[in-house]
């Protein structure tokens, strides 16, 4: 077939990331359309060529070798808002601008989502959730490129599959479907989700608006370097590196005797309990600031891993794996990572 618009060849991955770090694309198309999208797996077919799907590239970490294959950049635009809450926005609109133009407009329903970095597309595949609200709770559907059967469809919400930091985008389909837009349904002059423990003591009982919510979440976020902010050390990052892990209840209180039942935890589900990774990995010897050459870990949040400076692929993987061991031998317990891993890394 004949070569795609907007196709390059030998595309450095690191600057299109927020860790900043990966070697190149052979190739990369920057899709603005659903056409695109289409050409480009075609594109790739004729050429016997791997793809990977890019969008803003915040929950990346992309292999020092880069990538042998097509890179498919997401960049389509548009948003349709109605006054009833519906709004349909496509998967390379900006997700925090999004959440400021709803917050703005008086819509509840992703306030607590505010300052998370990525594009739409995003954030079904991993159902993005944050400060006690996720965003599988406002999604109606979710319009993708079918790799498979070549088409495009429309998933309903209870076809997606959501469940914590999951979605059938990323277990059982993955790597099956290309979001191109997403519609929500948000709740017209409605009331701010307050239910995270940070949230509760920050506004003391009194119901905020959805503008101080979200300021009162931007606030947090910051103070934890979880927005992104050129002038903050600490900034090139995935954001939370590893998702909470879910435990049997029985397993839960064999840790919490261990640490004289002082230990964070949510429910779960029926005798399961969810306990925070930033604990675990604070306990099994790593802390803010820690170090391991051109790596390290946020000076502000024990969840990210970040890039100090120059780090590879190689060296955030290398701390990554030395947390999660510790963690294994410490409690048992497997992290999981969030961030998707592009190329071949080991």
């Amino acid at each position: 077939m004949s070569r795609p618009d907007h196709l390059e060849e030998n595309v450095p991955l690191g600057p299109l990331t927020t860790l900043g770090v990966g070697g190149p694309a052979r190739f990369l198309l920057n899709a603005d359309s659903e056409d695109a999208i289409v050409q480009g797996f075609e594109f790739a077919r004729s050429h016997d060529l791997p793809v990977f799907v890019l969008g803003g590239g915040s929950n990346i970490l992309a292999s020092d070798r880069g990538f042998d294959g097509l890179v498919i950049r997401v960049e389509l635009r548009g948003i349709s808002r109605n006054d009833d809450g519906t709004i349909t926005a496509a998967a390379g609109e900006g997700w925090d601008e999004l959440v400021a133009d709803r917050v703005d407009q008086g819509f509840a329903g992703v306030e607590c989502l505010s300052g998370i970095p990525g594009t739409v597309g995003g954030t079904p595949v991993q159902n993005v959730g944050a400060y006690g609200q996720e965003v599988s709770e406002s999604i109606v559907s979710v319009r993708c490129f079918d790799r498979r059967d070549c088409q495009i469809v429309d998933l309903a919400n209870n076809e997606c599959g959501f469940s914590y930091r999951t979605s059938i985008f990323n277990t059982a389909e993955r790597d099956r479907y290309v979001v191109v837009t997403v519609t929500f349904q948000l709740v017209p002059n409605g009331m701010p989700k307050i239910v995270y423990r940070d949230l509760i003591e920050h506004f003391a009982g009194r119901e905020p608006t959805l503008a101080e919510t979200r300021e009162a979440v931007l606030a947090i976020r910051r103070s934890k370097s979880m927005v992104i902010d050129l002038d903050d050390p600490n900034h090139r990052s995935a954001g939370s590196f590893f998702k909470n892990p879910i435990v049997l209840r029985d397993q839960f209180e064999v840790i919490a005797s261990r640490y004289g039942g002082e230990v964070p935890s949510f429910p779960a589900g029926e005798g399961a309990v969810k306990i925070p990774a930033a604990w675990l990995i604070e306990h099994a010897g790593f802390h803010k600031g820690y170090a391991m050459g051109a790596a390290g870990i946020s000076t502000n949040h024990t969840l990210a891993i970040i890039n100090r400076g120059d780090a590879t692929a190689a060296n955030i993987l290398a701390l990554a794996t030395a947390i999660q061991t510790a963690v294994g031998n410490e409690f048992n317990i497997a992290l999981t990572p969030e961030p998707v891993f592009v190329g071949d890394l080991y």
